[in-house]
């Protein structure tokens, strides 16, 4: 949560004070969410929040603050919560509060002269408007920092990948599920979609070795491919073709397609646990990939290879969030606001174009145009918006295999199908417990710190956070892990 303006209001002296309305955000679902502290009359009054238009499993409130330390909780269908993506503290037995410290910029004096009933209310809100613009500006200003202090930031936060290694992104138990290169496509596909993941690494028994991985932008290649020679992918081919068939494109051989555009074996890049997270990093970049398996040779040859996990930049956005939680002083380019970092894509209007522009499609678009845009453009995810530009939805490589529910890519023609239909059919999926990624939308605001969106990043199956205006949701920007690892790593 973070001081959304300021606001004037009269004590019951007739003094005025400062109030600093402040938004609390609980991201984390549920049917009915209340706010809980020690501002709703000492922990006695619970306020309701309101789920956030497009992500209903988003909920806020806003509340205005006297400055100080505040103390709050969430009752979440009943069950007294916190977030631990926030600041807690432990008061007394046991219980865990999250905590925030408002402080009250200063404010211009004013001196308000009602001449007729009603104008003192709007003059005051004039007087708001122009106190809120004018802190922003001061706000801006003594948050920009010297090009060497964003160097110094950097520096610190690559010496801490350099010194540690990707043993410590290994948690503490878990599964990671490997596929077998001679499962049909079908089966393939179908795990993918119930186990909610959006890769999984392949494996040769006749090898004896990990040999590629299977991707949700394999099955965007398969459909598009079959699609444009105008044949409709038949549950027949995906039951009988294996995943080493489709790989070896002897299904598009077959087919007499152009091999040019077809599917290929691409080399298996993996780490080692003993590898730093800095070439951890810099190898998902390079090879413009989401994980890279964590694989144990117990032999030089190679051999006898042991599967650990699946790396990612999110498991390593995490490790930097967890050592520099309590020293982000130490960091004065983790408070800077999201929107003067340069990294990112942003509308025109909005900050610097970049290399490239700010993909979006209208919910109306037929799927067939978004696997096409994502291939293009080569990115994760594209926003869908409404005719005003604000945030819909969003549609991301993974939700192909939403495909894989009910067989309905046997019935399916990408063509003729648009994207809120598409979006339809993996609807259960998306409102699990177990599903990946959890909510759909992760937003943030321009004034939004580095840090924060940082730590939102870090959230398993979270890649990307759309910017959005308050109020309207208008679409601002985007901003995704490689960008952020991108600008950290230079």
């Amino acid at each position: 949560m973070f001081p959304t303006g300021n606001e004037l209001a009269s004590s019951s002296g007739g003094i005025p004070s400062v109030l600093v309305p402040t938004r609390f955000v609980w991201p984390h679902g549920g049917r009915r969410v209340y706010l809980v502290g020690s501002f709703t009359s000492r922990w006695t009054e619970t306020l309701p929040m309101s789920p956030v238009e497009g992500c209903p499993s988003v909920f806020q409130i806003v509340c205005s603050l006297v400055p100080g330390l505040h103390q709050y909780k969430f009752i979440v269908d009943g069950d007294c919560r916190h977030d631990d993506q926030q600041p807690t503290m432990t008061p007394t037995f046991g219980t865990v509060n999250n905590f925030l410290f408002v402080t009250a910029p200063e404010l211009p004096t004013a001196v308000v002269t009602p001449e007729l009933p009603g104008m003192e209310s709007q003059m005051e809100v004039d007087l708001i408007r122009r106190v809120t613009l004018s802190d922003d500006t001061l706000q801006e200003q003594v948050q920009r920092i010297s090009q060497a202090e964003i160097e110094v930031s950097r520096r610190r936060i690559v010496d801490f990948l350099s010194s540690h290694t990707a043993y410590e992104l290994l948690p503490d138990s878990g599964k990671v599920f490997a596929l077998e290169v001679t499962l049909p496509v079908k089966q393939a596909f179908h795990i993918l979609y119930e186990q909610g993941i959006p890769v999984a690494p392949l494996w040769d028994a006749r090898r004896g070795e990990f040999v590629g991985m299977l991707s949700a932008s394999d099955f965007i290649t398969i459909l598009k491919e079959i699609g444009n020679y105008g044949a409709m992918l038949s549950e027949e081919e995906l039951e009988t073709h294996t995943i080493a068939a489709w790989k070896d494109r002897k299904v598009f051989i077959n087919r007499q397609m152009d091999s040019s555009t077809l599917p290929y074996w691409r080399p298996l890049v993996y780490v080692s646990p003993h590898d730093s997270l800095k070439d951890v990093a810099q190898k998902i970049l390079q090879n413009e990939v989401a994980t890279v398996p964590v694989i144990y040779s117990s032999s030089e040859d190679g051999s006898s290879q042991q599967l650990l996990h699946l790396a990612s930049l999110s498991g390593i956005l995490k490790c930097i969030c967890r050592h520099f939680r309590h020293a982000s002083s130490s960091l004065p380019l983790m408070q800077q606001p999201i929107s003067q970092v340069p990294t990112g894509t942003w509308i025109p209007e909005i900050g610097e174009v970049g290399g490239r522009p700010l993909q979006m499609l209208r919910p109306n678009a037929s799927l067939n145009s978004a696997l096409s845009l994502l291939l293009k453009a080569q990115v994760s995810a594209i926003p869908i918006v409404d005719e005003n530009f604000s945030l819909v939805d969003i549609y991301s490589r993974s939700d192909i295999t939403a495909l894989a529910k009910d067989r309905a890519y046997a019935q399916v023609q990408i063509d003729k199908i648009n994207i809120q239909q598409a979006l339809q059919l993996g609807q259960d999926r998306n409102t699990s417990v177990g599903s990946f990624g959890g909510r759909r939308c992760h937003m943030c605001l321009r004034s939004d710190t580095l840090q924060k969106v940082m730590e939102c990043l870090a959230n398993p199956g979270v890649r990307r956070v759309i910017c959005v205006e308050a109020g309207s949701n208008r679409v601002q920007g985007i901003i995704s892990l490689s960008d952020i690892f991108k600008f950290l790593l230079g």
